[in-house]
């Protein structure tokens, strides 16, 4: 201004302008990306390394683009209004967000919540000097980061550079159970049905390998060449002892083991809490939750993104706990881009749910490979 002064958000630009522009001496010039295919890998890690160097400049510095929650308002803009990261730099609508803020937070995400900043900032200098005075691709990015890391991040590139779906994970319910290790359980009455004796396991159809392996006369097969391997079954399946198909058996009832008093100490009173979060914006990412205590103490649980693996579109979790829960809450310090934080609560409404009552036992359970009932061998071999 005339009289010297100037205003906070004049400060701000000039400091953030200044940091980025000597950013890019580095990105592209040093590591020398394609700047016209590939926007996102000059303007997007320069703006991430802006932002971090923001975040040390002043720990109250309002940096635009870094933080996850900052990018959300883009991320719930219609599909048509979207374009992946990886689009070509001349096909880009919105290029500031596309090109500047989206890869840059994602890389934010990656530092703080999914692989650890000491781990990513390891990766993400082995990439700078690999591919110093060089000409990276996006490819080339993506695979030094995962082999400088030892990290497998297919999904998160996959979800967050080559789609345009949000991060929407919503707690859906939530189970309380109190657990009374000094309850007598019993097991329903249920009648057991007799079963017959198991039959001959063999292929109900010779495939060609079979036939050719049996035509090879070249071929020697162990139980003909060491005849003290064919034991019961090997004439079993052979017909040699024959099925018994009258023979009806009683699966015996199920057995139950005595809990020992240091297990019920252990397990008196503690409470499991069975949560369950499905994924409506269809990008998953790590699971963060919240636990507010009775007491009003607070504890936070981490669950890595690999929880989605065998179902990308719903999950639960059990977790045990000392003390009492009251509230639950997904993604607390924002640091996921989720874009809808209303579903990521629990209880929806002022009312806490009491705990059910859960009553404990130990099953007796048959080793890996032992049969749950009688078997030819025992009847037939009598």
């Amino acid at each position: 201004e005339a009289d010297g002064t100037y205003s906070e958000g004049t400060k701000n630009f000039l400091i953030g302008v200044v940091i980025h522009e000597v950013g890019h001496n580095f990105f592209p010039m040093i590591i020398n990306s394609d700047e016209r295919q590939w926007s996102w890998m000059d303007e997007g890690l320069n703006t991430f390394v802006e932002y971090l160097t923001e975040e040390l400049w002043d720990n109250k510095f309002p940096s635009r683009r870094g933080p996850a929650f900052t990018i959300t308002d883009y991320m719930r803009l219609p599909k048509d209004q979207l374009e992946p990261i990886m689009t070509n730099s001349e096909n880009i609508v919105q290029f500031g967000p596309n090109a500047y803020s989206k890869p840059a937070t994602g890389l934010n995400i990656l530092r703080e919540t999914i692989m650890g900043r000491e781990l990513f900032d390891f990766a993400f200098k082995t990439y700078a000097q690999r591919w110093a005075f060089k000409h990276p691709t996006p490819a080339d990015f993506f695979r030094t980061m995962e082999d400088a890391s030892g990290e497998d991040l297919d999904w998160f590139w996959r979800g967050w550079f080559y789609n345009t779906d949000p991060v929407d994970l919503a707690l859906d319910t939530v189970r309380a159970f109190k657990i009374d290790a000094n309850a007598v359980v019993e097991m329903p009455n249920r009648p057991q049905q007799e079963r017959r004796l198991d039959r001959p396991v063999v292929n109900s159809f010779e495939d060609i390998s079979k036939i050719r392996n049996r035509e090879d006369k070249s071929v020697v097969f162990e139980t003909d060449r060491d005849t003290t391997l064919r034991d019961f079954y090997w004439k079993y399946d052979r017909g040699i002892i024959a099925y018994d198909s009258t023979y009806r058996w009683k699966p015996a009832s199920m057995a139950f083991e005595n809990i020992d008093e240091a297990t019920k100490q252990k397990f008196d009173g503690q409470y499991l809490y069975e949560i369950t979060v499905s994924n409506k914006g269809g990008l998953v990412m790590p699971v963060i939750v919240e636990w507010t205590f009775a007491d009003g103490t607070v504890e936070v649980d981490r669950i890595p993104a690999q929880i989605w693996r065998k179902n990308e579109n719903k999950i639960s979790k059990v977790f045990l706990k000392a003390k009492q829960v009251t509230a639950v809450k997904l993604d607390p310090l924002r640091e996921t881009a989720d874009i809808n934080e209303k579903n990521n609560i629990w209880p929806k409404d002022t009312t806490t749910q009491e705990p059910t009552k859960l009553r404990i036992f130990k099953m007796k359970q048959a080793t890996r490979g032992q049969s749950s009932g009688t078997n030819p061998m025992q009847v037939l071999q009598k």
